[in-house]
């Protein structure tokens, strides 16, 4: 009977692999990366990495794949599930300072803020998936504004992209907080004023 072909491991989990990568990436970045340091995180060898994903240049894409599919959505997550919308733009930007200071991967910030921007114009493809990132951001957080005016909780002149683009820059600015390792408790101080920023009634149309 002939032997069967060895292939990876059962224990080989293509998410789990993905993610460690990620970590890998988000701390050493795209160039720092070496196919030691993601073959050692990623529980696999050489070969299977090429098996699997191709190349590190592949890899690196799916990982921003991964993060924008997964971890990024923890903020918009609470946004979408809040049922009063004032309170959804308050658990949003709790979320975001929540997430940047303490997440899974030992890294303070957002993967896409603090390796995936640094390398958008040198490595080819991950403009464009950052883009995608940030206008599916953009389109979500829109969603609900308009649906809050569709129930009429919201008036019908509220510029729901506007402030969606906004409260995603805001996102960015404790994103960047995060990163310099600023004290949390400073940006939880200012959730307030953010949240009355993203809110504020529309000027009356003449």
């Amino acid at each position: 009977m002939a032997a069967k072909k060895a292939g990876r491991p059962r224990a080989f989990e293509r998410e789990k692999a993905l993610l460690a990568a990620m970590h890998v990436f988000w701390a050493k970045g795209y160039d720092g990366a070496s196919m030691k340091d993601l073959t050692q995180a990623m529980g696999i060898n050489s070969p299977s990495l090429y098996a699997v994903f191709g190349d590190k240049h592949k890899l690196y894409l799916e990982t921003i794949d991964c993060y924008a599919s997964n971890d990024a959505c923890a903020p918009l997550v609470a946004f979408e599930t809040e049922p009063d919308i004032h309170k959804a733009v308050r658990a949003f930007m709790k979320a975001v300072i929540s997430y940047s200071v303490d997440n899974d991967s030992g890294s303070s910030g957002c993967f896409l803020t603090s390796c995936v921007a640094a390398s958008a114009e040198e490595v080819e493809g991950t403009q464009e998936l950052l883009q995608r990132a940030i206008k599916d951001t953009d389109a979500r957080l829109c969603r609900r504004f308009e649906l809050e005016k569709a129930r009429g909780a919201l008036p019908k002149n509220f510029p729901s992209m506007e402030r969606a683009r906004l409260m995603f820059d805001l996102r960015q600015g404790y994103v960047f907080r995060a990163r310099a390792a600023m004290d949390s408790e400073h940006m939880l101080k200012d959730v307030e004023y953010r949240v009355k920023m993203v809110m504020e009634a529309p000027e009356e149309e003449l």
